[in-house]
């Protein structure tokens, strides 16, 4: 068995069964063992979106994502996406392929320093010296990708040591960390205090985040809520933890939030946190959220507690296990007149849009397609306008929404929502992007055709880089400055090129009827729908 064969048998043992990846000479060993595997390969048109493809699998299926791409520039175009990944914390295990060991550090053809240079976003990476250290390596890289705060694990594995014969495969059945030991039971103690806190509350609020999402207990967070009124809000991340019509949810927090929302975490008296990193994209200025109230902090990973605002009560431990040890205590609480509260504020506060008829209104569209879409739906969006007014509009009932949020990465909807439907093929998913994020992966159209994959694209297409543009608009008074898109392809001919279907919507005439026709069969189809260049997502 050579180094190759035995990085196989080790994802076979973790029930991979999908690499998405991109080949050359020093990840060849690899990939001409895999051809006696089950694990299927999907050639996915650059590398960046390996990764973004794994984390849409991830996200789905709860299982580590995995991607594989050669030495040199394929190494390096991975790296954005496994700093995609990190950022919001999704369990991938990466493998790059390496020039030969003994020339490591010797500036030979397509050698780059992959570990060095993805050391500040993985949770950990080895480079891998001995053949016989693959089973171990493989066995502790899924181990803390998938524990803990989860995240990516970059293996680097040299050609040489990819073809070099073991003496005997054994792959280990525990994994015994002297110095990872991630928490996962809450302090019993800190417990105790917080229920005695919300127990006090007149005005207690929970924020949730991504880390409610990756536990998966949202079934907890919501029984909670319900059965003790205690109001939710969520980050962007923490979308979907519960459906977004749900009477005790308000709604998502940060600058692009909404205003009831935020005045709501503002105006608690008890603010639980909860897998939340307390990032400035949620919280923009952290003295107002210590500010007159008790601060509970949860989270697993105990270096985000504390880091930008310091908790009156920090609770270190897995959501899921937390939310269940809450639930087998006896509390007394109530809270009607804060919910009233925010029930008025919810209408009183409501947006207000004036679109443009001459055009679609994207918050109108985004609304009618979640309603037109199945109740169990993946919808991913991509960064940029379309990002914030599909967290404002977008409708969550039993179905996922994910996007990049700690990183913001254009071009992640599209491969994202590939892996998302590769990993559950029975669910629905629709990538929702702008025409700039769309053409920073628009290659992939080709995978989709190559691997038969049914994903539902709609791009809203403004010919700006709308969220720069806006931006530019308020700071530097309408002096624009390289966000113009003209130049861009006529998306009905690029449609055919790739065997597409394809719709175009100039307006809200006939959304509905054009809408049905784009979610009616489980194919892909390409959906243009033209956007006022100077629509706003306030």
């Amino acid at each position: 068995m050579t180094g190759a064969d035995a990085i196989i048998k080790c994802l076979e043992a973790e029930g991979v069964d999908m690499v998405f990846g991109y080949p050359g000479v020093a990840i060849c060993p690899f990939y001409n063992s895999i051809l006696h595997s089950s694990i299927r390969s999907i050639l996915i048109r650059t590398e960046q979106n390996a990764a973004h493809a794994a984390s849409g699998l991830a996200r789905v299926t709860g299982k580590v994502g995995v991607c594989a791409v050669t030495s040199g520039p394929g190494a390096t175009n991975l790296l954005t996406g496994i700093a995609t990944a990190f950022a919001d914390s999704i369990p991938l295990v990466c493998i790059t392929g390496q020039v030969s060991s003994e020339l490591i550090g010797s500036d030979v053809f397509q050698e780059a320093d992959v570990t060095g240079a993805a050391e500040s976003f993985v949770k950990y990476s080895y480079l891998v010296r001995d053949a016989n250290e693959i089973p171990r390596i493989f066995k502790e890289a899924f181990h803390i990708a998938s524990t803990g705060r989860r995240g990516p694990v970059l293996i680097d594995v040299p050609i040489d040591v990819q073809n070099a014969s073991i003496s005997r495969f054994k792959y280990p059945e525990e994994v015994n960390l002297r110095t990872y030991k991630p928490t996962v039971k809450g302090h019993v103690v800190q417990i105790q205090k917080v229920i005695k806190e919300l127990e006090k509350a007149k005005r207690p609020i929970i924020c949730a985040g991504g880390g409610v999402l990756l536990s998966g207990a949202q079934q907890e967070l919501q029984e909670f809520a319900a059965h003790y009124r205690v109001p939710v809000v969520s980050t962007m991340m923490g979308i979907g933890v519960m459906p977004t019509e749900h009477p005790m949810y308000y709604g998502m927090v940060g600058n692009n939030g909404k205003p009831c929302a935020n005045r709501a975490m503002n105006e608690s008296d008890l603010l639980i946190m909860a897998g939340a990193r307390v990032a400035d994209r949620a919280v923009s200025q952290p003295d107002l959220i210590t500010e007159n109230k008790v601060l509970v902090h949860i989270d697993v990973d105990p270096a985000e507690i504390g880091k930008n605002v310091g908790p009156t009560i920090p609770l270190v431990g897995d959501i899921k296990h937390i939310f269940q040890e809450f639930a087998s205590q006896e509390i007394s609480c109530a809270h009607e007149a804060w919910i009233e509260t925010l029930d008025e504020y919810r209408v009183q506060m409501a947006p207000k849009r004036h679109p443009n008829p001459d055009y679609v209104d994207p918050a109108a569209l985004i609304r009618m397609l979640s309603e037109n879409m199945q109740e169990d739906g993946i919808y991913v969006a991509d960064v940029g306008q379309n990002q914030i007014w599909s967290c404002g509009y977008h409708i969550v009932r039993k179905g996922k929404f994910l996007t990049s949020g700690g990183m913001g990465t254009m071009g992640y909807s599209i491969p994202a929502a590939m892996g998302a439907k590769l990993g559950d093929p029975s669910k629905q998913v629709i990538a929702v992007c702008g025409d700039g994020s769309f053409q920073m992966s628009m290659m992939e159209l080709a995978t989709m055709r190559q691997h038969h994959v049914p994903v539902k694209i709609v791009v809203l297409k403004n010919n700006y880089l709308g969220m720069v543009r806006e931006y530019q608009h308020y700071t530097y008074q309408d002096r624009y400055s390289v966000v113009d898109l003209s130049g861009s392809p006529d998306l009905e001919k690029l449609a055919a090129a790739y065997d597409l279907p394809f719709i175009r919507l100039a307006n809200m005439d006939g959304a509905q009827e054009a809408l049905e026709r784009f979610l009616q069969e489980d194919v892909s189809m390409l959906m243009e729908c033209l956007i006022d260049p100077m629509d706003l997502v306030k």
